[in-house]
């Protein structure tokens, strides 16, 4: 390429110019430059001009700037400013105890050195007067060459050893004068003050560094060393990363930090630009090399990004203290007599810096994945327990693997079975199908809605809580999942029911919750992976699993469940609640407090009414043609020879004639709870109660009430007859 001679002149700071010419345009003298600027022509686009800077004002900086809060976060309100003071002084209250408790060990101590302690005074007194510390550069010049410095050097040792001792003297005359009097003058708690005092600032002198006096400490600092900005560097100058090794031998400063190093909950933040070229995920995928060179613990490292800045923005956490052995706050769920409400966020477990991690159930589908061992399991568990705890959540619970530990959710499941027998599967399939004809009742129900009511054309809090509607929310909760789509005879249709409820399920209030252990696209299929919006990896063994649970391009953009260790039990990436994935440690619930919660939860349904299916002794058979339960027959007993009666009055009858079916029906507080409760258990059947005249037995008098007559359970009994001969 052939350089003009105007273009050799350019100046340095002119970076480029862009100027618009057709080809047939005629040939143009380049154009006159002057301090960075184009003079005399319009036609010219500036491309980088260095005065323009970063392109925003002083305002505009000012505005992007972060503000720390003014009020630190434990005095911001009445109660944590309290509960700060209390904490401060019970800390130091600690402390004084403690030594105070060990001061005679130390007063000992202070006595026996104190003697040592005399005789180094007196060798050090002795150092002083002999000018011990000249001694060194006397001997130095005593030579021939340097006779006239030395004789200079021993003149002034002189000098200063006759003044030296005189002071000393003196110094020595006045003490044992103050010795002989002051105890004839001073009251006696002084004089033994003042020796105490000698014998202690004497034992001091006297202890060895290596065996202080106070040899242990009332509070150990658990906390990691403070995170520093050369050690950061350090870290990261030997992952490896060629990008940081060769920018960093360029310029010792080429990491730059954007911010101090600070305290953020129980560790330290640093938030750093890495150099041009260098992505975060070249660091995330070396974390264990990251804990190495910082010397912490794996679990106290956690490297993320900042892909709202740009994806060489570091921001890197570092813990007190493994994630996975830190004390986690109390779950506010576990307080006795807690609800839910599935509309509203719930905590689920905690961050790195402890902070609580709330989740939506409603409006979503979720997947979650693992190895075995990492608390998959226990992580279904945990959501089907917060479901439960919402008396309108019907509840189906599967557990496929067949060791029951989803068992302590059956006191208030609407369906559930353990294991992955022939009849078991016969039985959620029969479920399932029942609840793709339920999606579409929902459907029907809200498009007939007003807009009033349903706006959104989807399920509301208030719709939900309306039991005329039946628009409750419905978690369905499965774990190893694969053993559903994999099978045989099934598979398809399982497939096909999950992948429905997954893509219309969350508008209409039916959530599906399916857990695996094998990641892959048998076990998730493609339907289901690419419309579950709600995901939660713990531990994975590659990318293709990671990206199975995660979603496509998780593991390229660093969200890497690989990198979680076997002792990161219950810790994984959630995605789906908040803009960015995050690393959330979940709530470890065994089977006592799984069972105590749930009893609570059976507690509030059976006030409410909500009791149903198989926590109500109400189930199906593995096929769905066929009812072997006995309601339909109890139902039609408790009514007798009349032709209906009051729901209230049939549950009273139903108690009698089975106690261990129907007595907790029988034990609710009112006759409208008893009729929901009727009417839930009937709903299956097609049956809907309604308000029918009887006589009250207490008082004789007729009303209205909710209740069904004898032809509607004798037509469900005959149409059950009919189609199991059918079958």
């Amino acid at each position: 390429m052939t350089t003009t001679h105007e273009e050799e002149n350019v100046p340095s700071n002119v970076v480029a110019f862009v100027r618009p010419a057709a080809p047939s345009d005629p040939v143009e003298p380049t154009p006159d430059v002057l301090d960075g600027e184009i003079v005399d022509d319009k036609s010219a686009v500036l491309v980088d001009d260095s005065k323009q800077g970063d392109g925003s004002s002083w305002l505009d900086r000012l505005r992007s700037q972060e503000r720390h809060p003014i009020i630190p976060p434990y005095l911001k309100t009445v109660a944590e400013a309290k509960e700060a003071v209390k904490w401060v002084g019970r800390h130091y209250t600690h402390k004084v105890g403690y030594h105070a408790a060990r001061s005679p060990l130390y007063g000992l101590k202070l006595a026996v050195r104190a003697p040592v302690g005399l005789f180094a005074l007196m060798a050090a007194a002795g150092r002083y007067v002999s000018d011990a510390e000249g001694r060194v550069a006397r001997s130095q010049t005593a030579t021939a060459d340097q006779a006239e410095l030395y004789l200079r050097l021993s003149d002034q040792r002189n000098r200063r050893v006759a003044f030296r001792t005189a002071l000393v003297a003196v110094l020595g005359a006045v003490g044992v004068l103050l010795v002989m009097i002051l105890p004839g003058v001073l009251p006696g708690w002084v004089v033994w003050a003042c020796g105490l005092v000698a014998i202690g600032l004497l034992g001091k002198l006297g202890s060895p560094k290596d065996n202080p006096v106070v040899s242990s400490r009332a509070v150990t600092d658990t906390r990691a060393a403070k995170l520093t900005s050369d050690a950061v560097v350090q870290a990261l100058s030997v992952l490896g990363i060629a990008g940081i090794n060769q920018a960093l031998s360029k310029d010792p400063n080429a990491i730059r930090f954007v911010a101090p190093i600070h305290r953020d909950g129980p560790g330290w933040r640093a938030e750093v630009d890495l150099p041009s070229g260098v992505v975060v995920t070249d660091v995330i995928e070396r974390r264990a090399r990251l804990a190495s060179a910082l010397s912490r613990p794996l679990g106290c490292v956690w490297p993320e990004g900042n892909a709202e800045v740009h994806p060489g923005r570091l921001v890197l956490w570092v813990g007190n203290e493994d994630m996975s052995r830190a004390t986690q706050p109390a779950w506010p769920l576990r307080k006795p007599g807690a609800t839910v409400d599935l509309f509203k966020a719930q905590p689920f477990g905690t961050d790195q810096r402890g902070r609580w991690v709330a989740i939506t159930l409603m409006f979503v589908s979720m997947v979650i994945g693992a190895v075995p061992r990492m608390g998959k399991t226990f992580t279904l568990r945990e959501l089907l327990i917060i479901a439960s705890l919402d008396p309108r959540a019907e509840l189906h619970a599967y557990d496929l693997k067949g060791t029951g530990d989803l068992s302590p959710l059956a006191p208030v499941a609407h369906r559930y079975r353990a294991g992955d027998d022939p009849e078991d599967i016969e039985y959620a399939i029969a479920d399932l199908r029942a609840l793709r004809e339920e999606l579409r009742r929902r459907a029907k129900v809200i498009r007939e809605l007003p807009k009033d009511l349903c706006p959104e054309n989807k399920v509301t809090p208030d719709l939900s809580s309306k039991k005329s509607l039946g628009l409750h929310p419905i978690v369905i909760g499965v774990d190893e999942c694969q053993v559903w789509f994999e099978h045989s005879d099934y598979g398809k249709e399982f497939e096909e029911i999950c992948t429905d409820l997954v893509k219309r399920g969350p508008a209409l209030g039916i959530i599906l919750i399916l857990a695996t252990q094998r990641p892959d696209a048998k076990s998730i299929p493609t339907g289901i992976a690419a419309n579950a919006i709600m995901r939660y990896c713990l531990k994975v063994s590659g990318q293709v699993e990671n990206d199975m649970v995660l979603g496509t391009s998780a593991y390229k953009n660093g969200v890497r469940a690989t990198t979680l260790s076997f002792r990161d039990k219950g810790i994984g990436y959630l995605k789906g609640e908040g803009d960015e994935p995050q690393i959330v440690r979940g709530v470890y619930i065994d089977a006592p407090e799984a069972e105590r919660l749930v009893a609570g939860a059976r507690a509030r349904r059976v006030a409410a009414g909500r009791l149903s299916g198989y926590a109500a002794g109400v189930d199906l058979s593995p096929d769905d043609s066929q009812d072997t339960s006995t309601l339909l027959a109890d139902v039609l007993t408790a009514i007798g020879d009349n032709d209906k009666a009051w729901s209230e009055s049939i549950v009273d009858r139903l108690a009698e004639l089975r106690p261990d079916t129907y007595g907790a029906w029988a034990e609710l507080p009112t006759g409208a709870a008893k009729a929901t409760q009727l009417a839930s258990a009937l709903k299956p059947y097609g049956i809907s109660t309604k308000q029918v005249w009887g006589t009250a037995p207490d008082t004789g008098k007729g009303a209205n009430r909710m209740g069904v007559k004898h032809e509607w359970i004798a037509d469900a009994l005959t149409d059950r007859d009919q189609r199991g001969k059918r079958g």
